[in-house]
């Protein structure tokens, strides 16, 4: 049975037996999949298993028990809340930093092993001057990056390298996929710096384990020099030139910022190869890509963008959002002490079947007609003051690679089939068992 909680006292805690179910069926997954890079094998086990449906469930029937407020688990030594409710979610995303802190321990446990300095994981005093840096390189607030052209011209050149290719799978895409990455962040001779990448993976298997595992201080030391080797060769029109010619305050730590974000664009890599899915399965909406003239709308390719964006809403690439409480914070009269913190289950608000009639639909109109935007825990670069600074470069890139894709090829999903033309869209899927023919002469 639930345990009340009286006005005044602190949130709600689950029972032992719920707590269970939570680590089991919600976060167990999450964190078998790997949270910072993900295990295939486990990923194709968690599609069979359904296992974003089966959290949802967990936590809506929480939410039933419980109520809307948030609810912390049974665990020893740690206050750790769980967020049930969208208006809470957005409270937490809105109130960051302060009194919602996105260095959230465990966070800053897993991502040290490989961006000691990043933003993301910083204290306040030094979240003041690196995030205005992040915005300014990353050209947060503007619809399209500075190098836009530069985007779109590697994006093209990499895409007609895809030309016999006899199946696009996963393995195939994201080796596209990095050069183009590398290309855009780093300039055309880095093209082929495997090592770099390889670096960067190695050390991202070592943040999945987080304390139980030591950081390896040569391998992270070796991914310095070579950022620091790419920003002073780095021709004009590459992110690193950028970076090179930005000023920052003492403390900014320019190439500490550069591992997140290339980790981010990882997570945009399986988001186009899904979002391609979408399209080989909903042929009216890939003619609407294919016919879309950028000119029209600034340099923007809106119905591409929106693709990308549902993929993110249909399966996020951030399973958990994590917060601490730096105060105490009151929950309706409940209060959550501070070092309490919160987790935001990126799929169950995203798929709420009970707030939202296209819950389980492929619906890219949401996100041009602003219903996603007023669905307050939709958020697939986060949100609020720290929402994601490098959404801007990221949508730039991964648009033009899905438009490039689709307008040179015929896309077709090679068999076993998970994304279908009508009906529901899965709750849970594999990115790297999906494979395409590309029949040139689109």
């Amino acid at each position: 049975m639930p345990r009340s909680s009286p006005a005044g006292s602190t949130l709600p805690r689950l029972s032992f037996a719920d707590t269970a179910r939570v680590a089991a069926g919600v976060f167990g997954p999450i964190l078998a999949q790997g949270v910072i890079v993900r295990r295939p094998a486990v990923v194709g086990l968690a599609e069979r298993l359904d296992t974003h449906r089966q959290a949802a469930r967990i936590l809506g029937d929480l939410r039933e028990r419980y109520g809307r407020g948030p609810v912390l688990l049974a665990i020893p030594g740690r206050d750790l809340a769980v967020v049930l409710d969208p208006d809470d979610a957005a409270r937490v995303l809105e109130e960051s930093p302060h009194p919602f802190t996105p260095a959230n321990r465990e966070k800053v446990t897993a991502l040290r092993h490989f961006e000691p300095h990043g933003v993301l994981i910083s204290d306040a005093e030094h979240r003041m001057i690196r995030r205005p840096w992040n915005e300014e390189v990353l050209d947060h607030r503007e619809e399209l990056h500075r190098l836009h052209q530069h985007v779109v011209r590697v994006v093209r050149e990499e895409v007609a390298g895809l030309e016999g290719l006899p199946v696009l799978d996963w393995d195939a895409q994201a080796a596209a996929f990095w050069r183009v990455v590398r290309r855009v962040v780093l300039g055309d001779a880095a093209r082929d710096d495997h090592e770099l990448t390889d670096l960067m993976v190695d050390l991202r298997a070592q943040a999945n384990w987080a304390f139980l595992r030591p950081r390896s201080t040569r391998r992270l030391r070796r991914l310095g020099e070579l950022l620091r080797r790419h920003v002073a060769e780095a021709p004009p029109e590459s992110l690193a030139a950028v970076v090179a010619r930005t000023p920052g305050l003492p403390g900014t730590a320019p190439l500490g910022q550069m591992p997140q974000w290339l980790f981010a664009f990882d997570a945009a890599g399986i988001a186009t190869h899904r979002a391609l899915a979408l399209l080989a399965a909903h042929p009216q909406v890939l003619a609407q890509v294919r016919a879309e003239d950028p000119s029209a709308h600034r340099g923007l390719r809106p119905t591409a963008r929106a693709t990308v964006l549902e993929s993110l809403r249909l399966w996020p690439t951030t399973l958990t959002i994590l917060r601490d409480g730096v105060a105490e914070t009151d929950w309706s009269g409940r209060t959550a002490p501070a070092g309490t913190g919160f987790a935001i289950v990126s799929s169950y608000f995203h798929r709420d079947a009970g707030r939202l009639a296209w819950a389980d639909a492929f619906a890219p109109e949401i996100w041009q007609d602003d219903r996603a935007q007023t669905s307050r825990a939709i958020v697939p670069f986060s949100a609020g003051p720290a929402r994601c600074p490098g959404r801007t470069l990221v949508l730039d890139v991964t648009s033009e690679l899905l438009a490039a894709t689709v307008g040179r090829f015929d896309v077709t999903a090679v068999p076993p089939v998970r994304v279908r033309t009508g009906g529901p869209v899965p709750r849970t899927l594999a990115h790297t068992g999906l494979r395409f023919r590309l029949t040139p002469g689109a």
